[in-house]
């Protein structure tokens, strides 16, 4: 999320109250994130975020917003897409594709405790679980064939210890994906992107409760392990030196087991789940970082971190012991 178009105050206005969202009395460009244009926009009504699709094209979206609408009714604590008249959730707004969603309550949680840990694996499992009869399908657009677009792309910007780790970790997530454990594992529709800046926590109530999940737009049908997986690198590692906390990973997923237990060729598969997770950002970094696009308010992200969390994982890889 960052501001690539910038919308005025009026046009953004019409289509709120288009919407029946009331006037809109202010707006304000989000500063996190790198893939679409986000506001704040407040309203006599509430609060919402309006996005505006800055890379994916028009045919795609619907399969995001209806999927967060799906979820949303399904009682999962996400943005839910506002529609206009005709019930149409994907809208148009300076030139670009453009959606309101409601702006969760609460703020994240940058450095979580294994309760913290605990809340977001349980929903993940109930995310899951709601999602399994969602008709739309899509798949995983930042999966194994974008890995592989996209490594050519950053090579040449890399030290050759670099270079060989992508090359390497590439090869051999493309032969687990095409085994018979890869080809086994279930699937489903996944976030894929749920990071500590994709949830939102409150504690006014005196617990600190989690509110729900946001940024759906890598979403899609993948192993579900995969989602299990970003979340235990990010959630439940060390930022700083990739080590996985162990008491905040069994937290996670004793949480996640008790909504959707894993089968055993998942356990036995998430240790190379954990280096494909590692390997997708790590590219995605890479890409941000040296091939960026211009932007008002862009903060692409370092990649050394998730090249240290691979390189983690290759050498310690963790197992479930639940």
């Amino acid at each position: 999320m960052a501001v690539y178009t910038e919308v005025g105050f009026d046009e953004a206005d019409e289509l709120v109250q288009r919407l029946g969202l009331g006037p809109l009395t202010g707006l304000r460009g989000i500063r996190s994130g790198i893939e679409n244009t986000n506001y704040y926009a407040t309203t006599t009504r509430g609060q919402w975020v309006l996005t505006l699709f800055e890379r994916l094209p028009r045919t795609q979206l619907p399969y995001y917003l209806r999927l967060m609408e799906h979820l949303a009714r399904h009682g999962i604590p996400v943005p839910a897409p506002q529609a206009d008249d005709a019930g149409e959730i994907l809208h148009a707004l300076a030139g670009k594709p453009a959606a309101v969603v409601t702006r969760l309550p609460g703020s994240h949680r940058l450095a979580p405790d294994a309760d913290h840990c605990a809340q977001v694996g349980g929903m993940l499992g109930r995310m899951h679980r709601a999602g399994a009869d969602f008709t739309l399908r899509q798949d995983h657009l930042r999966g194994l064939a974008w890995w592989q677009e996209v490594t050519p792309q950053v090579l040449p910007h890399l030290q050759p210890q670099q270079a060989a780790l992508l090359g390497g970790e590439l090869d051999y997530q493309h032969h687990f994906a095409q085994s018979a454990a890869g080809q086994a594992l279930p699937r489903g529709h996944i976030h894929a992107d749920l990071f500590r800046d994709n949830a939102m926590f409150d504690a006014t109530g005196g617990e600190d409760r989690l509110c729900g999940f946001f940024d759906f737009y890598f979403a899609g049908h993948d192993a579900l392990l995969f989602d299990v997986a970003v979340c235990l690198n990010d959630w439940c590692g060390d930022l700083a030196s990739g080590h996985l906390d162990e008491a905040r990973a069994q937290a996670f997923m004793t949480a996640y087991e008790r909504e959707r237990a894993l089968e055993g060729g998942e356990r036995r598969a998430l240790p190379a789940m954990l280096r494909a997770a590692a390997l997708r950002f790590w590219l995605s970094r890479l890409w941000d970082w040296h091939l960026p696009r211009s932007a008002a308010l862009l903060q692409p992200k370092d990649p050394r971190q998730f090249e240290r969390i691979l390189r983690e994982r290759i050498e310690r890889p963790w197992h479930f012991s639940g």
